[in-house]
């Protein structure tokens, strides 16, 4: 078994709430769990191999791209 841990700093309510169902959803051979620490999100990541960490991590990486975009699109002020 392979792990890695992701830890955002970005709100972790919003964060928790827009990744939390990505964790739920299932991905084959690999595990995934968001939980708040302080005031960043971690998501951990429990795969069998490593193409399957691989795909997980690419996927998880890609949401929180993501949030963070929309975050920064947010804060913009004309």
């Amino acid at each position: 078994m392979l792990s890695a841990t992701l830890k955002t700093d970005g709100d972790p309510d919003v964060v928790s709430s827009s990744i939390g169902p990505e964790a739920g959803r299932e991905l084959p051979r690999t595990r995934a769990t968001v939980r708040r620490e302080g005031d960043a999100t971690a998501v951990e990541i429990v795969a069998e191999d490593s193409s399957s960490m691989r795909a997980a991590l690419n996927s998880y990486l890609e949401c929180i791209r993501i949030i963070e975009d929309v975050r920064r699109i947010a804060e913009v002020k004309p």
